[in-house]
Order: C-alpha cells, then structure tokens, then sequence
C-alpha cells in the first residue's frame, strides 16, 4: 500500500516505517518511534503579516479562553502528497490548557481527547500532570499499560526531528493491530503532559500522525 504522505528526502525513512507499521502484520519494534512523523521542521509559526486576524479565523466548538494571549489561529506548513501545503489549525480550549487542532480534527475537552473526526479510533488523551510529578512511578504506570499489548520499547529522551523535540519518557508499543505511545513531555514552559496515542493499523494512519503530532507540541498550560 502507498503512503498518502510524502515526505523530504531526509525524512522518508521514518514516514515508510510508520506506513508500513500501520498497514502490516509486523511485530518488531524500530530504532525510533513509528509514529513520529518528523514534521518539526514543515510545522512553521505564520510569517509577519500572514498571521489571520481573529474576524477571519473559522468558528470552532471550543472556543479559546478569553484571557489567552495566544492567537486564535495559527498557520502550518505540512508536506504532502501534492507538496509543501499550508494548513490552518484553531486555538482550543481543555481542562486548564490549550492546543492547536487541525480541521480533520475533534477535540473533547471534557475527556482532553483529539482524535480524527471521520475515525475516532485514531486518538490521542492528554493528561495535564502536577509540577511535583514522579516519573519513575509514570513509567512503572506506563509499562503495565502498554504490556497487554505486546512488547514496550523505550525511546525517552531527544527525538530527533519529531515533533516533540525530546520527551521525559517515550513508551511505545508496536504491533500488527498498530501503535501504542505512553509519553510524558514538558511545553516550553516546563509545563508537564501526559499523552497516551492509539494509531490502529489502516489507511489512515498517516492522516493521523503527522497532524497530531504537531497539535500535541502546541499543547500549553493556561496562565
């Protein structure tokens, strides 16, 4: 099966192992998370004098927190099958945080969950956690969690050209019914999250990786 995301030279390798994950009976975990999408580089802030104003940004259910300094919308760089297109994702709003989602996309704020709108099966949950969090007991927690589903690899630490930029603990699981991610990852503001991503095996697996991905590094405490 093609994968409906094409990527850079540098960067294919990666986007062939998450294609072939998703859509394959295999059991052998990779060298690097399978589901990151390197789209670090092709997720831009807008440029000075591109940036929408908020009269033109599209409505959403969640509306942002009044009080936030963040633009409602924000303009992304993503590449796909027909190149280098530009995507505009929404501010929303959680329980004491906010993200970026992108239009294929549903957010409940009331579960912290994004997932895709035509296959809620692709999903992700965000867990806000406490400064004084522990995360030899989150890793314990995160193994047991992900055990039942086959065997856990441990990518914590830098992730290169990922999304995330590095992560406090990185646990995956993947298998032939698709991809399991435990990952405990702090903002830019130090600011700790707990994410836990179920990419089943299917066509729309790369339709889900990428995008979310980029919403998740927009993950951001209210102030």
């Amino acid at each position: 099966m093609n994968p409906k995301v094409s990527v850079y030279m540098k960067i294919s390798t990666l986007v062939m192992a998450l294609t072939l994950t998703a859509c394959s009976s295999s059991t052998e975990p990779s060298v690097t998370p399978e589901t990151s999408v390197p789209v670090n580089e092709e997720a831009t802030s807008p440029e000075a004098g591109n940036e929408p104003s908020p009269e033109s940004a599209p409505e959403t259910e969640n509306e942002p927190n009044p009080e936030s300094t963040r633009p409602p919308s924000e303009i992304f760089d993503l590449m796909t099958g027909e190149g280098n297109q530009s995507y505009t994702a929404t501010l929303q709003q959680g329980e004491g945080f906010s993200l970026y989602v992108f239009e294929k996309f549903t957010f409940d704020e009331a579960k912290g969950r994004l997932f895709l709108s035509s296959h809620p099966e692709y999903d992700v949950d965000i867990e806000m956690l406490p400064a004084n969090y522990d995360l030899t007991q989150l890793a314990a927690a995160g193994k047991k969690e992900l055990d039942q589903f086959g065997e856990v690899s441990d990518y914590s630490g830098e992730l290169v050209e990922h999304p995330l930029g590095s992560a406090k603990l990185y646990l995956q699981v993947s298998s032939g019914e698709g991809i399991h991610d435990y990952i405990v990852w702090e903002s830019e503001t130090g600011d700790a999250f707990l994410f836990r991503l179920r990419n089943p095996k299917g066509e729309e697996a790369s339709d889900f990786a990428g995008p979310v991905l980029v919403s998740l590094s927009t993950v951001q405490r209210d102030s």
